[in-house]
This record gives structure tokens, C-alpha cells and sequence, in this order.
């Protein structure tokens, strides 16, 4: 039982909507009164006997300072869409050996990247592709970087994008060629710095520009 917290206009809301109902699991949807109120949102947890949350780090905060914050034991928790604090992910394994740490820009199709996070390896890192997707270092030449080395992040697979919608130059710029990969397959350039741990984990250390993230 997945309790959606996500606006519909937010492309993590298809994974909420089609993944339960795809597996035959029950989907339970609340209202933005209820999305703002933690009191609210863990009655409702209870009330429907809730198995599965999504949610941001602010989202996650929000819910885990409230007192009834023990309604999310047992649940399996799932959080992206924002960096997430070590501290944070240490709190979430409190109440549920189940703690997932996701990764995927919109681009890409909602999530690209997961790692289960464990009381004895708390720390979030970005981990390894999801089904059906592709994830590179490569250096400003496309080439791939040696483990420990940071490069940029490009993504492949099923989940990409056809590019942005009436913006050619753009769509030309982030959604290259695949070098690797079949002829006419392409890659997306996130912006995002990572770097290959020595046990083929990856790790998220940054932007290679200076965007911020605003409402969302």
C-alpha cells in the first residue's frame, strides 16, 4: 500500500501511480491540506495501514520530527529528488531497515540510480543503474575517468527523453550520441559530478555549474 505525496504534475507521481498498480498493490492519494500536515499525513499512514512512502529529504524531515513519527516503522522508505543528508539516512534506518536512496533527473524518466541503504552502511550513496539504464564518468572528452577520479554523469537507456520541446540547441547539447552503445542510441549530460568508489558503488559529489533547485 504506496501513499503518493507527489502533486501530479511532478514526473515522480508516474512512478507512484502506475509501480503499485502495475503490481497489483493498492495506491492511496491525499490532498495538499493533508501533504503539508505531518500530524495529518501519519493518521492517515496508520489509518491505511501504509507499507510504502516516497518523499523528499525536506518531506522526510518534516515527518521524522514529529512525534507520531513512529506510525513509518516497518514502512519501506524511499527518498529522492534531493541530496540526502548522512544524518538524515541514519534517522530513516531507525525506523525501517528498509531505506532506499534514489537518483534520476527528469530527463531520464524519474529515477536512473538506486542504492538500499543499512544501519552498517548508512551513507547515501548514488549507487548503481536502475533496469534497462546506462550510467558513465566520462572526462570533457567523453572518455571514462579511472575509479576514484570525479567527471560528469551521462545517463542512457530506455527512460530518456526525446529532448526538450521546441528547443533543438538545447536537446543538442545535453542529449548526445552514445559512444557505447548501439547507433542511434544517445545519452543525457546531467551536470552532475560523481566518481566510481573502489567497490563499483557511485558516489554524488557535486554540480559542474552553478545550478540551484527552486520549488521542485
Amino acid at each position: 500500500r504506496l501513499l503518493s505525496l507527489t502533486t501530479f504534475s511532478f514526473d515522480i507521481f508516474g512512478l507512484e501511480i502506475y509501480g503499485p498498480l502495475l503490481a497489483g498493490a493498492t495506491l492511496v492519494l491525499t490532498g495538499q491540506d493533508i501533504n503539508l500536515n505531518p500530524q495529518a499525513l501519519l493518521a492517515l499512514v496508520k489509518q491505511q495501514r501504509i507499507s510504502v512512502l516516497q518523499a523528499t529529504p525536506s518531506t522526510w524531515r518534516m515527518l521524522i520530527d514529529h512525534p507520531q513519527a513512529d506510525e513509518l516503522k516497518g514502512c519501506k522508505l524511499l527518498c529522492g529528488g534531493e541530496a540526502l543528508p548522512l544524518e538524515l539516512a541514519t534517522r530513516l534506518l531507525a525506523l525501517s531497515p528498509q531505506v532506499w536512496n534514489l537518483y534520476g533527473p527528469t530527463e531520464t524518466t524519474i529515477w536512473s540510480a538506486q542504492y538500499p541503504l543499512t544501519p552498517t552502511q548508512p551513507q547515501p550513496w548514488l549507487g548503481g543503474p536502475i533496469a534497462n539504464t546506462s550510467l558513465y564518468i566520462l572526462d570533457d572528452n567523453l572518455g571514462p575517468v579511472p575509479v576514484g577520479v570525479a567527471g560528469e554523469l551521462l545517463i542512457g537507456g530506455d527512460g530518456l527523453a526525446r529532448g526538450y520541446f521546441q528547443r533543438p540547441a538545447l536537446t543538442a547539447e545535453r542529449f548526445l550520441p552514445d559512444p557505447f552503445g548501439a547507433p542511434g542510441t544517445r545519452l543525457y549530460r546531467t551536470g552532475d559530478l560523481a566518481r566510481y568508489r573502489a567497490d563499483g558503488v557511485i558516489e554524488y559529489i557535486g554540480r559542474v555549474d552553478h545550478q540551484v533547485k527552486i520549488r521542485g
